[in-house]
């Protein structure tokens, strides 16, 4: 089946990775990966990392009523 991508090229693409870049460019890769994601995401839905830190006054109010 062309284009299927299953573990055992998952496997073989994840050694060939690790061939070429080394045990310690992948984690940087990766964290550069996903923080390029991560602010790609939030251009597309104009979210700010401030705007998802952000508690509703009501959840707060509960919680110390509880």
């Amino acid at each position: 089946m062309p284009g299927f991508i299953g573990l055992p090229e998952l496997i073989v693409l994840g050694l060939v990775l690790l061939l070429i870049f080394g045990p310690k460019r992948l984690p940087e890769m990766g964290r550069s990966l996903g923080k390029g994601m991560r602010e790609f995401k939030d251009s597309v839905t104009n979210d700010s990392p401030k705007d998802r830190l952000v508690i509703p006054e009501e959840l707060t109010r509960e919680r110390e009523t509880v």
